[in-house]
């Protein structure tokens, strides 16, 4: 026979294993998002080292460059790896929200860094359009777009 006393068990035994359950993903989403910027953070590091290193660190030793490009190589693979597990752990709202975002700076990126090389290779403006112009850019648009998809979708 179901009793108050059996339907309240019941009822606490659901809500402990929902709580449970919203810890570990929490908490696993969280792991992800940490991880992912500890090998994001690594693989700047590594560029870092991989630019700088030559001229100021081993005078141009040339075996210790191509072993410092080849770090950062495999750590922006293993960052890319980072950035997939990141992905397929999100919830389908979050994923839409990431993949719009993603799809806006992937469209002006293009357009603006193809418009940004002609604007170079024509000398209508008066610098070279260096890889880190567009970099900044992606950067700053993945950003804006992802703050107003999050404000249009939650």
């Amino acid at each position: 026979m179901f009793t108050f006393r059996k339907m309240f068990y019941i009822c606490k035994v659901l809500f402990t294993f929902c709580i449970t359950l919203m810890t570990y993903i929490m908490t696993s989403q969280k792991q992800r998002t940490i991880k992912l910027a500890m090998w994001t953070w690594s693989w700047v590091a590594t560029l870092a080292i991989a630019t700088f290193g030559p001229k100021f660190i081993w005078d141009d030793h040339q075996l210790l460059t191509v072993l410092a490009v080849s770090v950062n190589l495999a750590n922006g693979i293993l960052m890319i790896a980072a950035n997939r597990n990141f992905f397929n752990a999100l919830d389908e709202l979050q994923r839409k929200i990431h993949v719009e975002a993603l799809a806006i700076t992937l469209g002006l990126t293009v357009v603006a860094g193809i418009t940004f090389s002609l604007l170079d290779i024509t000398n209508l403006i008066p610098f070279d359009a260096e890889i880190g112009f567009l970099v900044g850019f992606m950067g700053i648009t993945y950003m804006i777009a992802l703050f107003i998809n999050r404000k249009r979708y939650v």
